[in-house]
């Protein structure tokens, strides 16, 4: 191991932690990687702030200006975790600066954005990712895995998804950036539906129409006071618009001919971070809960009709199963963290080889053209077709 990458992070709250988490673990713990990687330079707009997240989260040097980290020409890749309104130039320029590219989901905030991000990687050729992290999780791999070697028959026939939380469902919690469709694009949809569209595409494959509704169930919100956190409202009670959707659901179809029914909200109380998905085929189906994480649940039809029921495998074992041989012995469980550590570690193996690994910035636009279909029909109450 003797290239050494130098990674510069923009943005530093919720996901540069879980970011840098795995930039620091990737290498301990994925040792055969073929490269090392350096924690030289995070970047936020508050000084202060991003000064304290560098000393907390280990890294280099801290600055507020983006564009110093794109134009520095000693570091390799660029990892943006900023709202969603600045990933686009952000990634065009480090792009265009011959940088490696990580980003955070949602891509952007519109298709049109999604194909300038995807034609200036293309032009510049440089190694590009979207940080979908559920893909990894091992059970989830695990999934694809199943069904690409049939075991769930050789048609599928149903993709169910529900994607919930409750951290909208008081009303008095304030109107933060996710809330205003100017820097986030949608809400509820982009935000966390596009976990959803992407575990579909990616385990299912790509999707011919769709039909949704969107709803906003509270169009006013407290405002929030500048730089607190967690967020809090103002002291003088004013209140501002909240421009995006609060919950999604939508049906579809698969160009395999695949039936979708997917479902997003915030507004879900007792539901944390809840993702559930169950696939349907000609010989079996799968399900996965997040909150139980490391099991995957198989049902075989070609069993005998007196042993049919679901299977609980749990997803733990160090020769079998994809990416836990890295952690611990069977039995010991992995959490939300090592899901990112190993999108870093597929990610390092790509930019020392080259080449792009998946999800890419071409998913992204995907993705962004599903979000966009759904967004498209709920306004219309027709079926859309997906560009």
């Amino acid at each position: 191991m003797s290239k050494t990458l130098r990674i510069g992070m923009i943005g530093y709250r919720f996901m540069g932690k879980a970011h840098s988490n795995a930039w620091r673990q990737v290498n301990r713990f994925f040792p055969d990687l073929p490269a090392k990687v350096e924690l030289d330079t995070i970047c936020g707009r508050n000084a202060t702030a991003v000064e304290s997240a560098r000393e907390t989260l280990g890294w280099g040097r801290a600055v507020t200006d983006w564009r110093e980290v794109v134009n520095d020409p000693s570091i390799d890749v660029i990892d943006i975790n900023t709202p969603n309104d600045t990933h686009c130039e952000i990634a065009v320029a480090a792009a265009r600066a011959g940088k490696a590219i990580l980003c955070e989901k949602p891509l952007a905030r519109t298709v049109g954005e999604a194909k300038q991000m995807v034609d200036a990687v293309r032009k510049a050729k440089v190694v590009n990712m979207i940080c979908h992290n559920y893909r990894r999780i091992p059970a989830v791999a695990l999934a694809k895995q199943m069904i690409e070697n049939g075991e769930l028959g050789d048609r599928i026939y149903h993709f169910r998804a529900r994607y919930a939380q409750e951290w909208l469902a008081n009303p008095d919690f304030p109107l933060v950036w996710r809330l205003q469709k100017n820097i986030a694009g949608s809400g509820t949809h982009g935000d966390i539906d596009a976990h959803i569209i992407d575990l579909g595409r990616y385990l299912v494959g790509e999707l011919k129409e769709v039909c949704g509704m969107m709803e906003t169930f509270t169009k006013t919100r407290p405002l929030a006071e500048p730089g607190v956190m967690p967020p809090q409202p103002t002291a003088d009670g004013r209140t501002g618009k909240v421009t995006v959707d609060d919950a999604v659901s939508w049906i579809g179809r698969f160009k395999n001919g695949a039936l979708a029914n997917l479902e997003a909200t915030r507004f879900a109380w007792g539901r944390k971070n809840n993702i559930t998905f169950e696939i349907n085929g000609s010989a079996g189906s799968l399900f996965f809960d997040f909150e139980d994480m490391n099991r995957l649940k198989f049902f075989n039809a070609k069993e005998e009709q007196h042993r049919r029921g679901f299977t609980d495998i749990l997803v733990t074992d160090r020769m079998k199963h994809p990416y836990v041989g890295n952690w611990w012995p069977p039995g010991h469980i992995l959490g939300y963290e090592h899901t990112f550590v190993h999108t870093i570690a597929d990610f390092v193996r790509a930019v020392a080889a080259g080449r792009s690994t998946h999800p890419t910035f071409a998913d992204g636009l995907r993705n962004e053209q599903v979000l966009a279909a759904v967004e498209a029909s709920a306004d219309s109450r027709a079926w859309v077709r997906v560009k």
